[in-house]
């Protein structure tokens, strides 16, 4: 069985990766098992500046997933570059997917500038999608005018990192933010993030959030990330990861024929620690059960 995947001119021992925000910068997870056998690892979002992040609460479960609203907490990009990525090479030996976030388009930039020029950084995630920063993250990230100059702005200030938009689904057409987004340069796309929602205590009558409103993730998101991936495959000429509720190698098998070529793991990791690893191990026999030989020869199967 060939699990190994091309993206980007980059050869992948298989298409899992765990989506950033649900895996730390990675060494974490190492004290639990062997993450050598990720195909790749997108890290915690990092931003120009320190990030305390939001208030607490910030977490709260849903029947078919969990609302958070962590709000990019993470050190800063200068301490990920000197503490953070170093931890990891101990560890994991592979490059990895640096996600980025900002408040504005300089940020963003100076972020990616840095982060550009980091060996272990295969390619750059731009997070245009993050619902839960104030004033930057999703603003950018439903508009294709906004994303486009972005984009665009990142493109020219690094040229030596691909660079990947994470698309948010918060949008009316998310066919027009990819287009706008490959027209700018992007060298791939991610999708989906979080959808926006919220829980009310019973006992207390007030959102269970304190900034009310987060991210919804988690297997009740499936359906949507799925026909998201499905419609932007088909719409770009640039390779899709697919995300969103992902939880056992069938699904894998199912977003892969819906047009992604890499898959991320999202909040399963947080429900199950070994959750990447064990969708690893699966994937050989699910991909026996139906006869498929090599993950490449499925990705974008479904008309």
């Amino acid at each position: 069985m060939n699990t190994k995947i091309n993206f980007l001119g980059k050869d992948f021992k298989n298409p899992i990766i765990p989506a950033s925000g649900t895996f730390g910068f990675g060494y974490e997870f190492a004290e639990l098992y062997d993450i050598n056998c990720l195909g790749s690892i997108s890290c915690k979002g990092t931003t120009l500046n320190p990030r305390y992040g939001n208030p607490l609460p910030r977490i709260a479960e849903c029947p078919a997933g969990l609302i958070n609203s962590i709000g990019l907490q993470n050190p800063g990009v200068d301490k990920v570059i000197s503490e953070e990525l170093p931890k990891l090479d101990k560890v994991y030996s592979d490059q990895i997917i640096a996600n980025v976030g900002g408040h504005s388009q300089f940020e963003y930039v100076e972020t990616c500038k840095r982060l550009s020029k980091c060996d272990k950084v295969f390619a750059i995630e731009l997070n245009i999608s993050c619902p839960n920063v104030e004033g930057g993250g999703m603003a950018f990230g439903v508009d294709p005018d906004t994303a486009y100059t972005l984009v665009k702005a990142v493109k020219k200030a690094c040229k030596t990192k691909p660079i990947i938009v994470k698309l948010s689904p918060n949008v009316t057409d998310i066919v027009k933010m990819a287009k706008a987004v490959e027209e700018a340069g992007a060298d791939a796309i991610s999708l989906i993030n979080t959808l926006v929602g919220m829980r009310i205590s019973l006992r207390t009558g007030q959102p269970i959030i304190a900034v009310k409103k987060g991210g919804y993730s988690g297997p009740g998101i499936f359906p949507v990330a799925l026909r998201m991936v499905y419609e932007v495959s088909h719409a770009v000429n640039i390779p899709v990861i697919g995300m969103g509720g992902i939880s056992n190698a069938y699904e894998v098998l199912e977003m892969m024929m819906a047009g992604a070529s890499l898959v991320m793991i999202g909040s399963e990791n947080l429900v199950n620690p070994y959750a990447c690893r064990d969708i690893i191990n699966d994937l050989p026999r699910v991909m026996n059960e139906f006869n498929i030989d090599d993950l490449s020869t499925i990705i974008g199967k479904a008309k």
